[in-house]
């Protein structure tokens, strides 16, 4: 296995036959100890949250297979905190992409003038550049075309995956009693025909929940989920 990229929740190995490794660790994004999906810095270590990650990353890509919905994931390896996945070609250097059920957050941070704590918002997709140097900063599908990023007819897609990907998501939340107020996805280009995917995780780290008021930490999140 050769290391290809060190991230700050999981690692990223080439293997042999040209797919790719990736092996979760126990550190999700936050600042000053309090957990953030969407910081782009690792705020602290909780330990066991990188094999739950990987359980719960499991459970909806499976599911996502099963519906048609592209995706990179081949097989994973719990033990060993492992998932073998197709390789993708980033868009650019990489774009994160959230879908927001509901006002917190980064987007209370931007548009508090307007919007009320917690309001109901229609599964709002952002994307955003991964650029820790610029914190991550929006963009428009625009100036992704402009920039060479991706063409406006491949936002479309990834907007409409978003949401698609987002509500199958949201609905099995719900079946647990909890409430997705947020989750961040990445996608990238996948196969000899280059068509959009969903890859990386899908993991409490990546999301906000809340069941009766309080917010769903990602232990809790992923043992509710998978019932341990």
């Amino acid at each position: 296995m050769n290391l290809v990229y060190k991230g700050k929740t999981k690692d990223v190995y080439e293997l042999e036959n040209g797919n790719y490794l990736l092996k979760f660790k126990d550190d999700v994004t936050g600042a000053n100890g309090v957990f953030d999906p969407g910081a782009n810095t690792v705020g602290l270590t909780i330990e066991g949250v990188g094999k739950a990650g990987l359980k719960l990353t499991k459970f909806f890509y499976e599911k996502l297979n099963d519906m048609g919905i592209p995706t990179h994931y081949i097989d994973t390896d719990i033990e060993n905190n492992t998932m073998t996945v197709l390789p993708a070609k980033m868009f650019g250097k990489g774009v994160e992409v959230i879908c927001r059920y509901r006002a917190v957050g980064s987007f209370m941070r931007r548009y508090g003038m307007y919007a009320k704590e917690g309001q109901s918002l229609d599964a709002y997709v952002e994307v955003t550049l991964k650029d820790d140097d610029r914190n991550d900063p929006l963009i428009t599908d625009e100036a992704l075309e402009m920039l060479g990023i991706m063409t406006k007819e491949e936002y479309r897609i990834l907007s409409d995956l978003t949401k698609k990907i987002g509500q199958v998501i949201k609905d099995e939340l719900a079946k647990k009693g909890m409430e997705l107020y947020d989750i961040k996805f990445e996608f990238g280009r996948v196969g000899e025909d280059d068509h959009i995917a969903l890859i990386d995780e899908i993991s409490g780290g990546n999301m906000r929940a809340y069941r009766d008021g309080e917010k769903v930490d990602p232990l809790e999140l992923e043992k509710i989920m998978l019932g341990e």
